[in-house]
């Protein structure tokens, strides 16, 4: 379980100043008017699009992969939407680590969340599946406006950012367990407590099989879903975070749990839990996380890297 920190000397360190210079000009700006900060984000996303064309570039490929019957104009007009939809991320970040409370909820739009508190109504923790889209920072602290959960966590190798986004996150939930802890997750299930997962991305060889995710045939998908679900006293309830077009805030969407899962079919599992991640992608794939590496991991290592051509 990772505690609240609490502020250090050493963050006054002048290898922080810049660090910290970039946090007060996110802080000041969290201030302004949503909508302006949708603005200011696609303004920003616009940016990422003309001068990082790497990530454009690998959201683009992602988006071959996936959707090849997608044509190149729709394509081309996606990622361009996904790179504005990225510079808003970085403004939400700011929404989700510092907006007080009042400002936050009046943007939550909630549904489904019968299928959320049944299973804690019956004695159950709840393992709630989250995916990778840009308002992910939002999601968590929206959440814990329904019911405070647990969440897995990676270490930021900035001692300031580290610090910074653990008090964040933590805000409206409960607590953080290190990624590696499994045990620790597992307790809070049993003690039937809400634990968020993400089951979405390319964790490499470790407990992965190669199923299909959209048009990619063998993608590496991680069976942590299963070890979880199967050893914890725990329903699996799917969920999703979108942001909605007109600048309102934001859909969270509690849906119906995976029923007699896991099975004794490991891949039928897995490619179940990636035909949710589809399901939820479809709905609004301009503000998912195309840029991460998603099919970087073959299944054999002398096959060929689907991003070098």
């Amino acid at each position: 379980m990772i505690e609240t920190p609490k502020f250090e000397a050493k963050f006054l360190h002048p290898r922080y100043w810049l660090t910290w210079l970039g946090v007060s000009c996110l802080y000041l700006i969290s201030w302004l008017p949503y909508r302006w900060q949708l603005a200011l984000g696609r303004g920003v996303g616009r940016l990422f699009y003309r001068y990082v064309p790497r990530r454009a570039d690998i959201a683009r490929r992602n988006l071959e992969l996936s959707f090849p019957e997608m044509s190149a104009a729709e394509r081309e007009q996606l990622v361009k939407t996904n790179m504005e939809n990225t510079g808003i991320a970085f403004f939400e970040t700011g929404m989700a680590w510092w907006w007080p409370d009042w400002r936050i909820k009046r943007k939550l739009h909630v549904h489904g969340v019968e299928h959320l508190l049944q299973p804690q109504q019956e004695g159950k923790g709840v393992l709630m599946l989250l995916f990778h889209f840009l308002s992910l920072e939002v999601h968590a602290r929206l959440h814990g406006f329904v019911r405070p959960a647990v969440g897995l966590y990676r270490p930021h190798n900035n001692a300031v950012m580290e610090f910074l986004q653990t008090r964040g996150r933590g805000r409206s939930n409960k607590y953080l367990i290190p990624r590696t802890d499994v045990r620790s997750m597992l307790q809070a299930l049993d003690n039937g407590d809400i634990a968020g997962y993400l089951p979405d991305q390319d964790y490499g060889r470790k407990r992965t099989v190669f199923v299909p995710f959209f048009d990619v045939k063998e993608t590496s998908s991680t069976t942590g879903t299963l070890l979880f679900a199967g050893n914890a006293n725990c329903a699996v309830v799917p969920t999703t975070c979108f942001r909605r077009d007109d600048g309102t805030g934001y859909d969270v969407t509690f849906y119906p749990q995976f029923e007699q899962f896991p099975s004794d079919d490991e891949l039928a599992d897995v490619r179940r839990v990636n035909a949710m991640v589809e399901f939820a992608i479809q709905q609004k794939p301009e503000q998912y996380l195309w840029v991460h590496r998603r099919f970087k991991t073959r299944p054999n290592p002398d096959d060929p890297d689907l991003y070098k051509r």
